[in-house]
């Protein structure tokens, strides 16, 4: 009985060397093939299939390939490299305005001295004088170095800088305008609390 065991044994141990004496190439679309790897170039990887190790060289392309696992253990890892973000000057129209205002509604927060001196003068002069603060504020442009772009290169683009200015005109509008409501409510709420006293 000891001897079945042991050739048992034996045998699981051989068909786990054999099964795992192979090398494992793993492609971006999930295939797995069991392989021999003969040669890595710059762009191929050459090897021949574990089934017919004496028959053809086969090649296939570099980067269709995520993984190799060697028999051995090891591993090789194909990581396509990104290049580096490059900011591109001439991006398409569309892209380019998109980008400004997305960049401008993350990055512009030069309404705070607009929209302080419309509530401002709103709480302490009333809500007619504060509309002159209000309208003349909300009807300018942001200046140019309050306006706290991402990238000067970025800028160059018409496209990208005429969407960044609007959405950052309209940020800072929305702003001194909630202000201004903000100190009307503020005094209505005063005045009636005055006279229910």
């Amino acid at each position: 009985m000891k001897n079945k065991i042991t050739i048992v044994l034996y045998c699981l141990m051989l068909i786990t060397t054999i099964s795992s004496a192979q090398d494992i190439i793993t492609k971006k679309n999930g295939d797995d093939i069991q392989a021999k790897v003969i040669e890595i170039t710059l762009n191929e990887l050459k090897y021949k299939n574990f089934n017919n190790l004496d028959g053809p060289i086969i090649s296939i392309l570099k980067s269709d390939v995520i993984l190799i696992r060697y028999e051995n253990g090891t591993k090789d890892v194909f990581v396509e490299e990104k290049p580096a973000i490059v900011v591109k000057e001439l991006l398409d129209e569309e892209t380019a305005a998109f980008n400004g205002a997305r960049d401008a509604s993350r990055f512009y927060k030069g309404y705070t001295g607009a929209g302080s001196g419309t509530l401002v003068t709103g709480l302490f002069t009333g809500s007619i004088l504060a509309l002159i603060p209000a309208i003349t504020t909300s009807s300018t442009p942001p200046k140019y170095e309050n306006l706290n772009y991402p990238s000067s290169t970025l800028m160059k683009n018409p496209d990208y800088e005429r969407a960044y200015k609007d959405k950052a005109l309209k940020i800072k509008k929305l702003k001194v305008w909630n202000n201004y409501f903000i100190a009307v409510i503020a005094n209505v709420a005063t005045y009636f609390i005055l006279v229910k006293k």
